[in-house]
Formats: C-alpha cells, structure tokens, sequence
C-alpha cells in the first residue's frame, strides 16, 4: 500500500478483462518475486548479523505513516531509532505491510538485522541478543518518546526470511460507530463516526459481491504502485460487536458467564442492561433511555467491524471497499450498485473513501520456520 501521488490512475495501463479470471493464477505472485529477487541481491550475506522479525502495535495517529519519510515522524522512523539507541548503531527496518497517516495497527510485522558489537571491546563480535531482551530493550527506548508504539513480540528467523515476501496473508479491521450522539473522547481518531442507521444486513450481502478473485481498479486510489489490479478478496465480512472500551456491570458479567452464546450476543440491544444496550436508535431512546438512563453514563453507539483478509491489498483498497459498504448500510446504494462499481473498474465510479481513523491492521500470517 504505497503511496506515490505522481502516478495517476489513468496513466497505468489496464489489463484485458477475460470473462473469468482464472483463480490460480496470481498476479501479484510475479511482481512480488521480481521485488523478492532485487532484495536478496542487495541483502548482507555477514553471517554473524541476526535477523529478528519484530511484531508491532501502534496507534497511528501521531504517525506520518509506516514508512520511512523526511522530516515526518514515521513508524520505522522511531523503531529505528529505539534500536539505535539499544545497539549503538543504525539500523535498517523492513515491514510487512505499509499503513497510511492514521492507520492502526493491532499487530504489524518488519524485521530487522542486528550484529551485537561489544560496546566495551570495539569490534569484537558477541552472540546475538535473545529475542525477550530485545523485545525489553526496545520497548524500554519506545517508551520514552511518545508511548504510541510497543514490541510485542519477537523471533529470531533465518537471514533469508523476509517480512514482506513471506506474509501469506494480512488481515484489516475497520471500525464503525453509528448513532446521532456525538463520539466518545475515548473513541476519537480510532472509529469512523456514521450518525446514520447501517443496515447490517444489507452489507453483509453486498460483501458477497466482492468476495473472491477480482479486477479491483475501482477500489484501487490513484498512485497505487501495484502492476496489476486483479487481487483475490479471502474475506469480507461486516458484524455487530460491543462498543468498546467496554466495562461490564455484575448483571452483565452474570449473563456473559453463562456461555460464550450469551456473550456473543450482548452486541445485540437489550434494554434490560444498565447501560441501556449497544443501540443508539432514536426508538430505544424514547422508550426506555429517558425513563431508564442513570446520570452520567453515556449513551453508546451501534459499534460494527468490517474485516477485510487477503494475501495484499492494492492502495487504500479497503477503506475505498468500507466507503461502497457504508453507503449501501445508508441506503445510497444497492447491492446492484456494488456490482456496477466493481465491474466498471475505474475508481471514480466509486464512493468517497472511509478516513484513516477506523482503520486496524489486524494481523500479518506466516508459515514460521
């Protein structure tokens, strides 16, 4: 998910659209291997140097994105630096996945190359850190800046294993809050505020649309980098879940301890809580929310995740993909005109694209050795 904003979308050339697009071939497997193959040439072969695959949580609010970039404070920018700190010397950092300004991570994966130089003895050579020293170490040099960003998890891997190139598939969470009552401070920059109704089950069906192998150029933002648009959607999926932070009351923990059906179902409005349900609608609030309300306690919002998992992603390709379900949850489109937008595979056909805040890297996969 690079950004370049010279590129113009109408300057990359469009592939011809076979009636189907045949499942097996990938064709995001070539450029991948053609990027694979340019990175190992200019890989260090020092086989005193460790390499470690760092995992990572973020909130990227502060951040000028994921990548390394001048005069921004940047997320490689200050693991970078935290390492520096640690080893006494500069560091090179390679991540999975690029996230946007804004973006979240829940779990981001990079790795990184260290060779541990006595800091005594110049020049002599020690054996490399145990991965929970430097998760402590760096973590300790993290928390001295903004406190944003923490290590959590780390693993020595073998010198050829790379980040990027062995991410089998990647994982993103978005963030809605339906309801007219104004968002939370707590929930600020971290959800997109609808104040609309969503129909949950509409979106639900148009994720069905767009599920599968796909020429996604409609949900692909000029500047994408990729070579070509056709990716394969594994999963799109909207559901209703607890607003959160979330701090349950006796009764709550009472229904909740009972199985882990009755937890699930607490996202669903029940106006017998003392909060008075994860529902915003204006019928629950004039029926039970004026007569039942307690002082202070805020009114909460309908909270619904969509989760988006793939192999890659195109640029800004999910939050262009909520934008589309977003508008069909309002009612501005139909499932029909999802499919339009898919098929007529230019992005302005689309609707405006969902902001950065809602936006969640959730999980980066690997076949670990």
């Amino acid at each position: 998910m690079t950004e370049n904003p010279k590129h113009l979308l109408n300057s990359i050339p469009e592939p011809s659209r076979p009636s189907k697009i045949p499942k097996t071939q990938d064709h995001n497997d070539q450029e991948e291997e053609e990027d694979k193959q340019q990175e190992e040439s200019n890989m260090s072969k020092n086989p005193r140097i460790q390499r470690y695959l760092i995992a990572i949580e973020y909130i990227g609010t502060r951040f000028s994105g994921s990548q390394q970039q001048p005069n921004c404070r940047t997320v490689v920018g200050v693991l970078e630096e935290a390492f520096h700190k640690f080893i006494g010397q500069p560091v090179s950092i390679v991540c999975s996945s690029r996230t946007d300004a804004g973006v979240h991570a829940l779990s981001n994966v990079c790795h990184v190359d260290v060779e541990r130089i006595s800091k005594r003895k110049p020049g002599e050579v020690l054996p490399p850190h145990e991965p929970s020293v430097v998760r402590r170490a760096v973590n300790h040099f993290l928390q001295k800046n903004e406190g944003d960003i923490m290590v959590i998890d780390v693993r020595s891997v073998p010198n050829d294993f790379h980040a990027r190139f062995k991410a089998q598939e990647r994982t993103y969470f978005y963030r809605l809050l339906s309801g007219s009552e104004p968002l939370s401070t707590f929930e600020k920059e971290r959800a997109w505020h609808v104040p609309e109704k969503l129909d949950l089950h509409a979106m639900q069906e148009a994720c069905k649309v767009l599920v599968g192998h796909h020429d996604f150029s409609s949900f692909r933002a000029a500047g994408c980098q990729a070579k070509s648009p056709i990716r394969t959607l594994d999963e799109l999926h909207v559901s209703e879940v607890p607003a959160t932070p979330y701090f349950p009351s006796v009764t709550d923990k009472e229904q909740s301890n009972s199985s882990l059906e009755d937890f699930q179902a607490c996202s669903k409005p029940q106006v017998d809580r003392p909060i008075n349900s994860f529902s915003n609608s204006d019928d629950v609030i004039d029926a039970n929310v004026k007569t039942n309300q307690e002082f202070g306690i805020r009114r909460r919002h309908q909270c619904y995740v969509v989760t988006a998992r793939a192999r890659s992603f195109l640029y800004h390709q999910v939050r262009l993909l909520v934008g589309v379900l977003k508008c069909v949850g309002t009612g501005e489109l139909t499932t029909s005109d999802v499919e339009r937008i898919l098929n007529a595979e230019t992005v302005t056909a689309a609707s405006p694209m969902a902001p950065a805040c809602g936006l969640y890297l959730g999980r980066v996969k690997y076949d670990l050795p």
